[in-house]
């Protein structure tokens, strides 16, 4: 019985413990944001320099020419979808008046026909004015972190800086852990790499397509596409969501399925095709988990948690699986 209360007592420690920690990243989501953004741009960037300095450059020169990249990409965006964001979150109050319209005219036909629905439920589910400003929201918050981006590349170079001399240091130790951890790290690095190429293609697919429907902002759109692929599953389905309803502001019904099918070939094509084939087993999360860890990252870290969802995931179920006394939560978060 003594042994049953204290590892009840134990169990309240841990969970209070976690409560703890999590208000405390949440307090300090400012710093760990643009910190984990950083990690991630470093992972990407992280095969660009280590080839640099395989081709004999030195490190300066390396580390310049990376940093000349990064200010070129986070320009060129600022520069496309600055200005549309801007512009979208101004015209936000015609868009929902707009749907709002379209939408009432739907219910009307609907009702001509003599379905009888509950016309104030459905526009309560169906609250287009909400949906829009979540997603003008998101877009400031993201285009937040361009403009305000020089603390990310000063960690961003810190952490190239950091890398060639990281390895070296994992095989002076001989800790297994961290060797083992540097495997895991790698694993982690692919997955990245990869979904960012595939994730870049589905973009660029997404924004010429968005061009020859017309839809206003397309280039925005795109860049949003290229952000969410990361989320598996899902991503797709959400970045979808604003370039329909433009659809629908725009034109009409059938336009708005036409997107809808432009959406629904690039991901069955890059998504279900290409992407298994090149990424192969992948890293085992199951749909509930990914979709759970995109609400409880996004509810820690605000939009960028969101995007860093599965990765921040993916590192979690690797530490619950290093010891066996959590190995169990592990094995539930497995698909």
């Amino acid at each position: 019985m003594a042994i049953q209360t204290q590892q009840v007592g134990f169990g309240i420690l841990v969970m209070a413990g976690v409560v703890i920690i999590l208000a405390g990243i949440k307090s300090a989501s400012v710093i760990i944001v643009p910190f984990l953004l950083a990690l991630f741009i470093a992972i990407i960037l992280s095969p660009l320099f280590l080839w640099f300095k395989c081709k004999g450059l030195p490190q300066g020169i390396s580390l310049l020419l990376i940093v000349l990249l990064l200010f070129g990409l986070i320009s060129t965006l600022v520069m496309l979808i600055g200005t549309s964001v801007q512009d979208f979150s101004h015209n936000v109050p015609l868009y929902e008046e707009k749907l709002r319209t379209d939408f009432n005219h739907f219910l009307s036909t609907l009702e001509g026909w003599g379905v009888n629905i509950p016309k104030e439920d459905i526009r309560a589910m169906f609250a287009t004015d909400s949906i829009l400003e979540y997603i003008a929201t998101t877009l400031k918050s993201l285009g937040g972190l361009l403009t305000n981006s020089f603390m990310i590349i000063v960690t961003v170079i810190f952490m190239l800086m950091e890398i060639s001399q990281f390895t070296k240091k994992i095989e002076k130790s001989d800790s297994s852990s961290l060797r083992s951890l540097m495997d895991v790290s790698d694993n982690v690095k692919r997955f990245i790499l990869l979904k960012s190429m595939t994730s870049a293609a589905t973009g660029v697919i997404i924004t010429i397509g968005l061009e020859l429907f017309d839809i206003h902002y397309a280039v925005l759109w795109g860049v949003v596409a290229f952000l969410l692929n990361f989320i598996p599953n899902i991503g797709s389905i959400i970045a979808a969501v604003p370039a329909v309803l433009m659809a629908l502001v725009q034109y009409d019904l059938t336009t708005a399925l036409g997107v809808t099918g432009l959406y629904l070939a690039v991901n069955i094509t890059i998504g279900s095709i290409l992407e298994p084939r090149i990424m192969g087993k992948g890293l085992g999360l199951s749909t509930l988990v990914v979709f759970l860890s995109l609400i409880f990252w996004g509810w820690l870290l605000g939009p960028v948690g969101m995007l860093l969802s599965v990765p921040l995931t993916i590192m979690v179920k690797i530490v619950l699986n290093a010891k066996e006394d959590t190995k169990w939560i592990a094995t539930l978060l497995g698909n």
